[in-house]
């Protein structure tokens, strides 16, 4: 049930951000065709060092990418619903025109030199892909 909870929030976030708050400074233009959410659990949440350091790398990480479309950085909101799940530290949404964007963004190489600058931050990584339902 909680994993379907989540889901669930990641979709509402994933259509929240489409919807609210776009700037040209933060996103690029959101594709329906594939969006990639990325929740992250820092091993130290509380660590400033940890965190800028996370956040430096997933910054350049994105900066670099040849294929991500839309690229938001979030962290979680202090809700009061039993609904929300505020457990992680960080989250990522990413959209793609396609599916085979999505897996040459998995080999790129800024991709893969963020996942080995970060990967020691993170005690737990948790990814929801989904496609618009109207394609």
């Amino acid at each position: 049930m909680k994993l379907r909870n989540l889901f669930a929030i990641s979709l509402f976030l994933v259509f929240s951000f489409y919807t609210f708050g776009q700037t040209e400074k933060s996103m690029n233009t959101f594709d329906p065709n594939y969006a990639h959410t990325v929740f992250f659990w820092l091993h130290h949440p509380d660590s400033k060092e940890d965190c800028k350091a996370f956040e430096t790398s997933l910054r350049k990480f994105l900066d670099h990418s040849a294929y991500a479309k839309t690229k938001f950085i979030g962290k979680p909101p202090r809700a009061s619903r039993e609904v929300v799940d505020g457990s992680f530290t960080y989250s990522l949404v990413v959209t793609f025109e396609s599916a085979e964007a999505q897996e040459a963004y998995q080999k790129e190489a800024p991709h893969l030199l963020f996942i080995e600058e970060s990967s020691k931050l993170w005690d737990k990584v948790i990814v929801y892909d989904s496609k618009d339902i109207a394609l």
